[in-house]
């Protein structure tokens, strides 16, 4: 994630400061080496120097400045420069100093993406101390403004623990729903179009935006700790109370089926990776399929399958075909 933080408004000025002395300045072996520890210390200054080394040829009178009185140390009549000079380094180290703020200024408004592919899971810490936890082949943005804690959740599926502030909402979009919190832990999914939202604990409001030209505003559904809101566009909205622990599993490596058909349970556990899975005849893709499975060996899910049912699993190169 990225952080601007004061320790990064730091880095900046040292950076800054850095560009003014070696312009102020002959270099020397001494001065180069305080330069190389210095860079060597963090990658983050690395990364600073290098942006306020291509600034400081954009500030009007820098480039001059190199050629004129900061080229050589004035002695004898013109020692008097001196002073002159280290007053025209502070300037225009104050001015790229300037520019490097307002740099991180917009990067800062700026939303910031997370994603994971299939297979991997990511945990992000936000600057108020908010957590998300990504699942597998999940998108989202993150905006945080002055007034409002703004998330998109563009597809995939995620888990919040929101830092409690009142004055500061914290809000999840995920489609035309609008999951309102304040200080809770909830999760939300999206894919294919259809969003389910589970309260784990505290308070939560979804709200669905209409579309058209009504002004009206919807009425929020106020969720429960527990309570899962599931939305689709094939039925209307309803709200259930699944086991924690099955809603919560791929935060352990696991995915639970209770009585999912065969070719849900493959597609949900196909958004993990590993090898693809086929079923011979489109008959056997109804069988309910349950139990306790490992996201990330699709070999042992298609094997036991079959097993149970008295079938059989075909290895054709990266693919797994279950049949009678």
């Amino acid at each position: 994630m990225v952080n601007h933080s004061p320790s990064h408004r730091q880095v900046e000025a040292e950076a800054a400061a850095w560009i003014a002395r070696l312009q102020a300045t002959p270099r020397d072996s001494a001065t180069e080496a305080a330069l190389k520890a210095w860079l060597n210390g963090d990658a983050a200054r690395r990364d600073a120097f290098e942006r306020a080394t291509e600034l400081w040829a954009m500030i009007p009178g820098a480039a001059a400045f190199e050629d004129g009185d900061a080229a050589r140390q004035p002695s004898g009549p013109n020692a008097w420069r001196a002073p002159f000079a280290s007053l025209r380094v502070l300037a225009l180290a104050a001015a790229l100093l300037l520019v490097l703020g307002s740099v991180a200024w917009w990067l800062m408004d700026r939303p910031v993406t997370y994603t994971t592919e299939r297979g991997e899971q990511e945990v992000a810490t936000l600057d108020d101390g908010s957590r998300i936890a990504l699942d597998t082949d999940t998108r989202l943005d993150v905006d945080y403004k002055p007034d409002v804690r703004q998330i998109t959740l563009d597809h995939g599926e995620a888990m919040f623990d929101v830092a409690h502030n009142t004055r500061r909402p914290f809000i999840v979009a995920a489609g035309n729903k609008r999951v309102r919190a304040v200080g809770t832990s909830f999760i939300v999914r999206r894919i294919d179009g259809d969003v389910e939202v589970t309260l784990l604990k505290g308070k939560v409001a979804v709200t669905e935006v209409k579309s058209g030209l009504s002004s009206a505003a919807a009425e929020p559904t106020l969720l429960a700790p527990g309570e899962r809101l599931t939305t689709n566009k094939d039925a209307p909205a309803a709200i259930d109370m699944p086991p924690i622990d099955t809603v919560t599993a791929w935060r352990r490596g696991q995915i639970v089926f209770d009585e999912t058909p065969l070719a849900k349970a493959i597609a949900e556990l196909g958004r993990y990776g590993g090898p693809k899975i086929k079923v011979a005849d489109p008959r056997l893709s109804t069988t309910p399929v349950s139990g306790v499975f490992s996201t990330n060996d699709t070999a042992e899910f298609a094997v036991a399958i079959a097993r149970l049912n008295g079938w059989r699993v075909v290895h054709d190169g990266s693919q797994l075909t279950i049949e009678e």
